[in-house]
């Protein structure tokens, strides 16, 4: 299982937010499907709940980069 979600957060590192926002819009128009069964919802809920998670992580890093910029003015690397 370990292995799973260690391959999980590969591919959804390689996408970029915008990439993901999309994938996230696709589940959501699958969701409001009425021919979806209720566990391909389930899967569907769960991806986009791992997706949403990669996009707050993502902009939680820029945004900590920028905080860093904007403190000193340097272009240093956020840690």
């Amino acid at each position: 299982m370990a292995a799973k979600k260690k391959e999980d957060n590969q591919e959804e590192k390689k996408l970029t937010v915008e990439e993901a926002f999309m994938q996230i819009e696709a589940k959501i128009q699958a969701l409001d499907s009425d021919e979806i069964s209720l566990e391909d919802s389930f899967k569907e809920y769960q991806e986009g709940m791992k997706l949403l998670k990669y996009c707050h992580e993502a902009i939680e890093e820029v945004e900590q980069k920028v905080q860093k910029i904007a403190e000193d003015g340097s272009l240093e690397e956020f840690e």
